[in-house]
């Protein structure tokens, strides 16, 4: 019979490997940079918003661009009653401090769709691809609701499927009219006091009556080509802030003109 010799080898572990990592503050590595909305807005400094600092290849510029924000319409133009709007905005370049952020879409809050929407009414919504003169491509969505007719006693004002075609037919040719003929921010300029949905209302007065008529959704499909200089130019008047220049003073010249200096040696 063959002899089973069985060795028992100790595995314990002296040493201490992966220890607790000592506590740092995420907060101390990062830095703070302000966001500046376009000219087109009554308000410049939308807030401000956290980058890691720049550390061997990871710049924090790279990490800032492309960064997009939602800002109430409300504030960008001191006007309570533009808080249902949503203005998306995208970060193009940083100087400095400031992160200059360029239009990215529009949008309508929950709360405000849900309020439109009623009974004993007819909802007609249309959407139309575009492209501005500048080269941003957009897709356009409009919302209108039927309304009774002047002296009406009936208590629905249900439009028929051809008049409600014909209503979608106008809102397309209209909305693919407007924003195609100008710019990104010519257009911005046309949502903000909602004139394209108050031309819309007007042209289809002759099928049904409607009312509540708004763009109520702006979604940017395609931007063109970063151009410095018209970013530039959509900022208008938009300085870098510089810090005055402190001359510095060495201790020695301090003690001759003050005397000596309290806690220095």
């Amino acid at each position: 019979p063959t002899a089973i010799f069985i060795t028992t080898v100790s595995c314990r572990n002296t040493g201490k490997r992966g220890g607790k990592k000592k506590a740092t503050d995420a907060f101390a590595k990062k830095d703070w940079y302000d966001l500046k909305a376009p000219g087109f807005f009554s308000v410049r400094n939308v807030g401000k918003t956290l980058v890691t600092r720049t550390q061997g290849t990871k710049i924090a510029s790279e990490g800032l661009k492309g960064r997009v924000f939602e800002v109430s319409l409300a504030d960008l133009q001191k006007n309570e009653e533009d808080a249902f709007k949503k203005i998306r905005l995208r970060v193009e370049d940083v100087q400095g401090r400031n992160c200059l952020t360029n239009f990215y879409g529009m949008d309508f809050t929950t709360d405000k769709l849900r309020f439109l929407i009623r009974k004993w009414q007819s909802l007609i919504e249309a959407h139309v691809d575009v492209k501005t003169t500048d080269g941003y491509s957009l897709r356009m969505f409009c919302i209108a609701f039927t309304k009774k007719r002047q002296g009406q006693i009936k208590r629905t004002c249900y439009a028929q499927t051809g008049q409600i075609r014909s209503i979608r037919k106008k809102m397309v040719e209209i909305m693919a009219r407007e924003a195609s003929s100008c710019e990104v921010k010519e257009l911005v300029a046309k949502l903000i006091p909602e004139a394209i949905g108050k031309d819309i209302e007007k042209a289809c007065q002759g099928i049904f009556p409607i009312t509540n008529v708004f763009v109520r959704k702006v979604k940017v499909l395609k931007t063109p080509k970063f151009d410095h200089a018209k970013l530039m130019e959509v900022h208008g008047d938009y300085t870098a802030e510089v810090g005055t220049k402190v001359e510095r003073v060495l201790i020695e010249e301090a003690e001759e003109k003050e005397g000596p200096i309290v806690g220095m040696n």
